[in-house]
C-alpha cells in the first residue's frame, strides 16, 4: 500500500481536508465552510467527518494513511498543538486540536502555523528550492511570514517568529493589530481597499472591494494603479528591513503577489532597493509562491511531512 497524509488547511471563512504525498503531490481536496459562527465543537465536528470520509477514500484506493497534518493560524503552542485564538477563528480559545484530533483517530497528528507552513511548503517544492535562507509571506487577509534559517524553519522562543506584519511600517495608515501604520494594515489584502477609500474619496466608498482594486489595476486603470504602487512602496520598505535583518536568499510572497504580479512586485523591488543595504538587496530574490493559488494545499501537508523528517514532535501515544 502506497503511504500517504490527511491535511488539514484551517481558515476562518473554509477549510479543506486534503490527501498528498511526502513528496508534496495532492491526490484528493474537498473544501468546507468553516461556518466560525457556529462555534468550536460544530466545526470540528464536520472537520472529523471530513477527515473520516477521507480516511475510507485513501483505503478504499490502497492507500495507508500516515499522519495528520494541520495549518493554520495563530497564536498558537505548535509542539503541543494547542491553539490561542487566532482573530479569524473565534471561539476556538485554548483548543487543544493535537490531542482532540489525536484521541479521535489515533494517528501521528502535527500541527504548524500556516506561515510557516508556507515557508517549508515554498522551501522543499517551490520557489526556495535548493536555498538555505528564505523568508515567506502570506500577504492575504493578513500580511504573515514563515522563516527558514540555516536550512531549518525558525519558530522563535515563543512560535511567534514570523508575525512580521504587526511591525510599524508609517506613523499612519489602514487599522490592523490595533494600531494604524503597521506593515500589515498598510500591505495585506485589505489595505488595497482601503487605500482607494483614502486616495480616491470621490471615486470609491465604503463598497469598494479589493478584488475590484486588483483587476482594475491589471486592466490598466490609472487610479487602480497608483493605489497598487502606494501598497508595493510600503511593501518594499518592510522587505528592505527582513533584508538587512536576516540576509535572506529569496523572499516569496504569496496571494496577492501571484494575483498581480510584475505590477506589484516591480515596484516594490525599487523601494526594497532604495531602502536596503546594497549587498543585501543584491543576494535576495524577490518573488511571487512558484506554488501559486494551490499552496496552502501542499502546506497543509508540510507540518507531516517536516516532522516526519525529525523537525518536529508528533503526538504518537
Amino acid at each position: 500500500m502506497a503511504d500517504t497524509l490527511i491535511g488539514l488547511d484551517i481558515g476562518g471563512t473554509k477549510f479543506a481536508v486534503i490527501e498528498g504525498t511526502r513528496k508534496g503531490k495532492i491526490l484528493a481536496r474537498t473544501p468546507y465552510p468553516t461556518e466560525t459562527e457556529r462555534g468550536f465543537q460544530r466545526t470540528f465536528g464536520r472537520l472529523c467527518d471530513a477527515v473520516t470520509d477521507a480516511l475510507a477514500a485513501a483505503r478504499s484506493g490502497g492507500r495507508a494513511v500516515q499522519a495528520l497534518s494541520v495549518s493554520i493560524g495563530g497564536p498558537l503552542d505548535i509542539e503541543r498543538g494547542i491553539i490561542y485564538s487566532p482573530p479569524n477563528l473565534p471561539g476556538w480559545d485554548a483548543i487543544p486540536l493535537k490531542d482532540l484530533l489525536y484521541e479521535r483517530f489515533h494517528l501521528p497528528v502535527y500541527v504548524e502555523h500556516d506561515g510557516n507552513a508556507g515557508a517549508l511548503a515554498e522551501w522543499r517544492f517551490g520557489a526556495g528550492i535548493g536555498t538555505r535562507n528564505l523568508i515567506f509571506l502570506t500577504m492575504g487577509t493578513g500580511l504573515g511570514g514563515g522563516i527558514i534559517l540555516n536550512g531549518r524553519l525558525y519558530r522563535g522562543a515563543t512560535d511567534l517568529a514570523g508575525e512580521v506584519g504587526h511591525m510599524r511600517i508609517a506613523p499612519d495608515g489602514p487599522m490592523a493589530y490595533g494600531k494604524r501604520g503597521s506593515w500589515e494594515g498598510c500591505c495585506a489584502g485589505p489595505a488595497f481597499a482601503a487605500w482607494a477609500r483614502e486616495m480616491f474619496p470621490a471615486r470609491w466608498g465604503q463598497d469598494v472591494t479589493t478584488p475590484e482594486i486588483t483587476e482594475l489595476a491589471l486592466a490598466g486603470d490609472g487610479d487602480a494603479l497608483a493605489v497598487v504602487e502606494r501598497v508595493a512602496d510600503y511593501l518594499g520598505q518592510g522587505l528592505a528591513i527582513l533584508a538587512d535583518i536576516l540576509n535572506p536568499e529569496v523572499i516569496v510572497i504569496g496571494s496577492m503577489a501571484v494575483r498581480l504580479g510584475e505590477t506589484l512586485l516591480a515596484p516594490a523591488r525599487r523601494a526594497m532597493a532604495r531602502e536596503a543595504l546594497p549587498g543585501t538587496y543584491a543576494a535576495c530574490r524577490v518573488v511571487p509562491s512558484a506554488l501559486g493559488e494551490g499552496i496552502g494545499d501542499v502546506a497543509s501537508l508540510c507540518a507531516a511531512i517536516e516532522g516526519l523528517a525529525g523537525g518536529n514532535l508528533a503526538r504518537s501515544s
